[in-house]
């Protein structure tokens, strides 16, 4: 290959810029100590890549690949992706001992050369758009399995093999910061990205390692791992959470901040030790997701009318309840977005803070320091808000200084561990809440669950058992489900729902709670109130087609 002329002067001649702009990006290499190519600027300043390569293909006298004439199969048994990738190569056929290649970097005579010895014969050169090889690369190499299975044949057994070094830290430390196992962790979380995972699970067995993903409520197994890689992944993932990597016999928990895909992720790692290691799971928050209205959180008119009135109160105590994992929190964080405004001060403590909100004071619990949810509530009722959410009642004395905060004049928001509204009464007074001061405080709870929705890509109807629809109190004979389709991953569901029960504290409900009533009576007296129980907002939302009636009954625990 012989160089006739430089790149500009020859795109000066095509017409395709001036002297100016020439002047411009030798100024712009000058200035920054730039290694940045010539053609690279160019096309930082508008010049497309079509004409940078054609410029190429008269610089090196080499023709220009149009890689849509590329065949079906392509001659890459010998050469691995990696390669191909950092070198911009693509090996498009061979024919009588001559191999055809497209490159997108001519000047890269050492890639070239060990092409050449790799293959054994002689090579033939095109010149290609850098963005159509890679687009090959990631059309040929880019499937799920064939990626994990590339990265995990790329890390060697010296790479991840576990020794009895006196500095063990040192050694999990070098493990955590080999080149395969990086990538390995980061292909991990962007796949769950991609599958809009809300939790990735890392379990090891005796044989393998699982990695589990958590979509629309519901674990997936998607990878599987060698178990010889295991104590690599883990170490990477303790590194990045800025957890101890030696200690194997405690559970810990940290965090860590990745970008995927554009997104800036907020990731809380847990540990638990297992008896073939540790149980590693991660949660993936997107901080900067915009907040849902509680609209599309589930609340239909008539609910959305009994809670948007209740939540504009001044005073009093609103609480939110459910399992772990049914959307406490983000019912919460709609909530505040409702009623947010200038004119309101707006204070919170949560454990961990999960979304950032413009206008609202966010607390992050910090027990080792001694900053709980008592003590930072204590210090919150000071600061004269008028509006408090509290992450978590667990205790006698946050909920007394909840309570406390509820009488003297702020709306207070905050979870419980219940599994139904009226069971929210029963706790608060278990720990120890007078139950004068549950009737005189608390405004309306909320007991809610995830169902998940129907695929609109393959909806399709299908009849039900006539036992099953008398049985849900259900006056139609059709009901919808999703067949399952590329959109929804085969699930036949994409995204979720909430189902709600929202009690209000009425004064009949005030009066049973002075008298102690059972939970039974108050659930038999709101539902004479119209209350609608969880079942029964479930069903409501088969009705309309949002989700199955499997859904309704896998979270509602209905008895058939």
């Amino acid at each position: 290959m012989t160089m006739q002329k430089k790149i500009g002067q020859i795109l000066l001649e095509m017409g395709y810029i001036d002297a100016a702009d020439i002047d411009a990006v030798l100024e712009l290499q000058k200035a920054e100590n730039s290694t940045r190519r010539f053609g690279e600027i160019l096309m930082d300043r508008g010049v497309t890549e079509d004409r940078i390569f054609q410029a190429l293909s008269v610089q090196f006298n080499i023709p220009l690949l149009d890689t849509k004439n590329f065949p079906e199969q392509l001659p890459l048994e010998k050469i691995s992706y990696n390669f191909l990738v950092n070198n911009l190569i693509l090996p498009v056929e061979i024919k009588e001992n001559l191999l055809t290649v497209a490159i997108g970097d001519p000047t890269n005579s050492d890639g070239i050369t060990s092409l050449k010895a790799s293959y054994g014969c002689d090579v033939s050169l095109f010149l290609a758009r850098k963005s159509d090889i890679l687009h090959q690369l990631e059309q040929l190499y880019g499937s799920r399995s064939a990626v994990m299975q590339r990265l995990i044949e790329d890390v060697t057994e010296d790479d991840v093999t576990d020794s009895d070094l006196p500095d063990e830290v040192s050694h999990l430390r070098d493990l955590a910061q080999e080149k395969g196992i990086i990538q390995l962790v980061n292909v991990i979380i962007e796949n769950a990205v991609k599958d809009r995972a809300s939790d990735i699970h890392i379990e090891p067995g005796d044989m393998k390692v699982s990695v589990r993903y958590r979509v629309d409520g519901v674990l997936h197994e998607k990878e599987v791992l060698p178990i010889r890689m295991y104590s690599a992944v883990s170490s990477r993932v303790k590194l990045l959470s800025q957890m101890n990597i030696a200690e194997r016999r405690l559970p810990q928990d940290g965090r860590m901040n990745m970008t995927a895909f554009g997104r800036v992720l907020d990731i809380r790692v847990s540990t638990l030790p297992t008896i073939y290691g540790e149980s590693i799971v991660m949660r993936l928050l997107d901080k900067e997701s915009s907040f849902l209205t509680l609209e599309q959180l589930g609340f239909d008119e008539m609910l959305l009318g009994i809670y948007a009135d209740t939540i504009k109160k001044p005073y009093g105590m609103l609480l939110i309840t459910g399992p772990t994992g049914s959307g406490k929190s983000t019912t919460l964080y709609a909530s505040l977005d409702e009623i947010n405004s200038p004119e309101k001060k707006i204070i919170t403590i949560e454990e961990p803070v999960e979304y950032l909100m413009q206008g609202i004071n966010q607390i992050q619990v910090r027990p080792k320091i001694g900053l709980t949810f008592a003590s930072g509530l204590r210090h919150i009722v000071r600061q004269d808000p008028d509006v408090i959410m509290v992450g978590e009642i667990r205790d006698l004395e946050t909920a007394g200084i909840a309570v406390h905060a509820a009488l003297t004049g702020h709306l207070l928001f905050s979870t419980l561990h219940t599994n139904d509204a009226a069971g929210a009464l029963a706790r608060l007074m278990d720990m120890g809440v007078e139950n004068y001061l549950v009737s005189s405080t608390l405004l309306c709870v909320i007991a809610q669950r995830l169902v998940r929705r129907i695929c609109m890509q393959c909806k399709e109807k299908y009849v039900l058992s006539e036992d099953l629809f008398k049985k849900l109190g259900l006056d139609m004979h059709e009901g919808w489900l999703g067949r399952g389709c590329e959109n929804c991953s085969g699930t036949g569901y994409r995204g979720r729902i909430g189902i709600f029960e929202v009690l209000q504290i009425t004064d009949e409900i005030r009066e049973l709670i002075m008298k102690r009533a059972t939970i039974g009576e108050i659930k038999d007296a709101a539902a004479s109130l119209g209350m609608r129980t969880l079942r029964e907002d479930g069903v409501k939302k088969v009705k309309n087609g949002i989700t199955t009636i499997d859904e309704v009954l896998r979270v509602t625990q209905v008895d058939l």
